[in-house]
């Protein structure tokens, strides 16, 4: 039997690229600091790298697939300019205010894109985290049953505060992709 893969699934806006909103240009895509070398690190230590993301913009007509596309395009070109980058990206075009509830069974905080790239890929959820900058994400991960990291890319203190009221803890609290990196290398090497 064929050993199972581990990934970290990532959020794409305002995780590992700063999010001006509804993103479409890819001239204007910037990666946050550390992603590239952080992204390098992680599959060097036998990650997949996937990213989980949520792009409404579609289904509101403000974006169009083709600049999703370019986008994610984009975020490789420049991830390979450090000789790395996502194996897949995962998105969800669906809204509930403009399509059907059986189409928005994808958006996050739906597992349903984790999942399906679980089976693609044949990946050991529970050896896997889910990286985001959002509620939603720490949702879809612990959803998936993964370990979940909360980067403070976006989020202001009282936001944080207020996802622990709501027992939506993550299992850390990274102040940027480097301690992401640090973390999941820490508890992957120390086998927790």
């Amino acid at each position: 039997m064929q050993d199972l893969n581990k990934a970290v699934f990532l959020d794409r806006d305002g995780t590992i690229n700063y999010d001006p909103g509804y993103l479409g240009n890819p001239d204007e895509v910037k990666l946050y600091d550390g992603v590239s070398a952080g992204i390098y690190k992680l599959k060097q230590n036998g990650f997949l790298i996937i990213v989980i993301s949520n792009q409404s913009g579609i289904s509101r007509g403000i974006i169009t697939r083709e600049q999703v596309e370019s986008v994610n395009g984009r975020i490789n070109q420049l991830l390979k300019k450090s000789n790395t980058e996502i194996d897949e990206f995962f998105y969800c075009p669906y809204h509930p205010y403009y399509d059907d509830a059986d189409k928005c069974q994808c958006r996050k905080p739906s597992p349903e894109m984790v999942f399906n790239a679980a089976k693609k890929y044949n990946i050991n959820l529970s050896e896997s985290f889910f990286v985001g900058d959002r509620e939603t994400d720490i949702d879809c991960g612990k959803n998936a049953g993964l370990k979940t990291i909360l980067i403070k890319n976006t989020l202001t203190q009282n936001q944080i505060i207020s996802l622990q009221k709501a027992g939506k803890t993550p299992n850390f609290v990274a102040a940027d992709f480097n301690e992401v990196c640090e973390f999941i290398l820490s508890v992957s090497i120390g086998g927790n």
